[in-house]
């Protein structure tokens, strides 16, 4: 064997084995991209789920005459604005994430307001469609977390292996980027007061 032919091999063979993981690294990165995409298609489905659900909750109220139009006006607001927000899975910001959480936040508020001020009203609580509304909403907010959790599970797995070493060289020169988390609602991290007047 001639002696040039040896270090021609071992480049080949060095050169074989950088391209093998970068083709590793690569695909590895686009499957968990494709993960926390689809997680996050979720999510939205989850809040979509809510969203009609909210448009039968809003009818089956609207049949209460006497019922405040203004909290009634204020949940069919928020509802409008937190669909009209929406996110491209492919381009995930940390900005449209936060635009799309406050007005989904703003939704939920609103509805709060909505349900607590149904406690006055004992025959829309009794109405078997509005409780099954009722029922379908708060299984729904739990599928939201749910999807939100899994989300971040996802995120996490694909920003480890996109920024980890050596695979960060790769992920900036592959156009990787990291992508964000879905967080807590601001002001979520402190506890509520509760207060017990026995008087």
């Amino acid at each position: 064997m001639k002696k040039w032919l040896i270090p021609v091999i071992i480049i080949a063979v060095i050169a074989f084995a950088l391209y093998q993981w970068a083709v590793g690294f690569n695909n590895t990165a686009v499957e968990y991209e494709a993960d926390a995409k689809t997680a996050w298609s979720n999510v939205e489905s989850s809040y979509q789920r809510r969203n009609d659900l909210i448009g039968n909750l809003v009818k089956t109220v609207q049949g209460a005459a006497d019922f405040e139009r203004e909290t009634l006006t204020d949940v069919i607001e928020a509802r409008a604005k937190a669909t009209s927000t929406t996110i491209d899975a492919n381009n995930i910001t940390a900005q449209q994430l936060a635009e799309f959480q406050q007005a989904q936040t703003g939704l939920s508020s609103a509805l709060s307001r909505l349900l607590v001020t149904v406690e006055r009203y004992p025959e829309l609580k009794a109405n078997q469609n509005f409780l099954e509304l009722q029922s379908q909403l708060e299984g729904t907010e739990n599928r939201i977390n749910v999807a939100r959790d899994r989300y971040n599970e996802k995120v996490n797995i694909y920003d480890i292996h996109t920024t980890k070493f050596p695979g960060k060289l790769l992920a900036g020169l592959f156009g990787f980027d990291e992508m964000p988390r879905y967080k807590a609602d601001p002001g979520s991290e402190n506890a509520p007061d509760v207060e017990f007047n026995f008087e």
